[in-house]
């Protein structure tokens, strides 16, 4: 038998702050972060949701702090970072979650709502992404995650920017993981699947299609919030110490099962050569 003793999980990243946190993923990941000991930025543009997700945390025994800025804001940013770094020290982990989306046939999108989309989700991303790398360096690293979708890997009919978006943060992602890299900081994205929670809430709603969305998935149920904040916090923690620039899909297996969802006679579904 041998005496090597096994690796014990290192899961704590360290301090964090969450984008867009005042509600759905964003507050799940806040809370899971906060239950492994960690203090918590809960960084929304939403004051009342900020503040009631610090309340949850702090009730519960844990530490968190409201931030209060639009993530494409940048001084309002670099103001609410610093504020953290005031009370908890240099986070070890960015989590940039914030997002919205405008439904609506892209022949009918106005060019506000696109602009809008792409100024909160790209360019958040973005500012808020390289005010913390600066704090990072200066501290000796830590890590980002952005969150991305499936949207961003195979679009939606009317999702307007979103999935665009989506898709910019993927490469985004790996542009700054070569650039900062050298930094000591790793810099990852989780593409959530159909989630039950968050922006999705008003689909699920209808019974009728969540059956359907449930039915298509391979592992047979929707995502939850969890699942997210689980995959987030691997990445920002020491056991990733050797993962940067993936994007990493938690979808339950649907976006690669598109073929598997379409009609097909029984008779090539047996052993041999389909015959001509």
């Amino acid at each position: 038998m041998s005496n090597t003793a096994h690796p014990q999980p290192r899961t704590d990243p360290g301090p964090v702050i969450v984008t867009g946190a005042g509600r759905g993923i964003g507050a799940e990941i806040a809370r899971a972060a906060a239950r492994q000991g960690t203090p918590v930025g809960v960084l929304d543009v939403d004051k009342t949701g900020a503040d009631s997700v610090v309340r949850e945390i702090i009730a519960a025994g844990g530490q968190a702090i409201a931030l209060i800025a639009s993530t494409n804001d940048e001084d309002a940013v670099g103001a609410a970072f610093d504020t953290f770094r005031a009370t908890f020290g240099v986070p070890k982990l960015l989590v940039n979650n914030a997002g919205i989306v405008r439904f609506g046939p892209l022949l009918d999108l106005s060019v506000e709502d696109w602009r809008l989309v792409v100024d909160i989700n790209l360019t958040g991303t973005f500012l808020c992404a390289r005010i913390m790398a600066s704090m990072m360096q200066a501290a000796g690293g830590g890590a980002i995650v952005n969150i991305t979708s499936m949207n961003g890997v195979a679009p939606g009919p009317n999702g307007g920017a979103y999935g665009s978006t989506k898709a910019g943060i993927a490469l985004l992602t790996q542009q700054m993981a070569i650039e900062w890299g050298p930094l000591g900081i790793r810099v990852n994205a989780v593409a959530p699947g159909l989630i039950d929670g968050g922006m999705s809430e008003p689909i699920y709603a209808d019974p009728v299609i969540r059956h359907a969305r449930e039915s298509k998935v391979p592992l047979g149920r929707l995502g939850l919030s969890e699942d997210i904040a689980r995959v987030v916090l691997f990445l920002g923690s020491e056991d990733a110490s050797y993962i940067t620039g993936q994007n990493i899909l938690v979808d339950g297996g649907v976006t690669m099962s598109m073929i598997a969802n379409l009609p097909r006679p029984r008779s090539v579904d047996k052993v041999g050569m389909a015959e001509d």
